[in-house]
């Protein structure tokens, strides 16, 4: 798999709740991450006293993350208004190559800066709200 550009991975925000998925504008870095807690069913008995784990029985979850600049635009109104009323809409991370994901997220922190002679930026965390799906590209 040759290199991929990584303005190519976008976070895609449904802004009404009608599935039409729209890009969150001034976006210059995103990153999304997996998890997956581990149940551990280590005993006496576990060969050579190695740690076993229960495949599958863990929570899993994700994180999506991104920084830019502020624009000021509709999918900025929305983001904040989707923070201060707490709601869990549907995102979408497009990675390259690779698939969708595309599932209930939490904004859990929206950060805002800017130096006197510079421009105003923002950074945004969000946390998976419930079950995600993947469709391979």
């Amino acid at each position: 798999m040759a290199a991929q550009n990584g303005k190519d991975l976008l976070i895609k925000l449904d802004l009404n709740g009608s599935g039409l998925f729209e890009t969150i504008a001034g976006l210059r870095a995103s990153r999304i991450s997996f998890n997956a807690e581990t149940v551990d069913v280590t005993s006496l008995e576990s060969p050579g006293g190695w740690r076993e784990l229960l495949g599958g029985a863990g929570v899993r979850s994700a994180a999506i993350s991104g920084s830019g600049v502020f624009k000021d635009a509709s999918t900025d109104e929305r983001a904040r208004q989707i923070f201060f009323d707490g709601e869990m809409p549907r995102f979408q991370v497009i990675v390259p190559d690779f698939g969708i994901v595309e599932g209930p997220f939490l904004i859990t922190a929206i950060e805002y800066s800017g130096s006197y002679n510079g421009e105003a930026t923002y950074e945004m965390s969000m946390a998976s709200a419930g079950a995600l799906t993947f469709t391979a590209l």
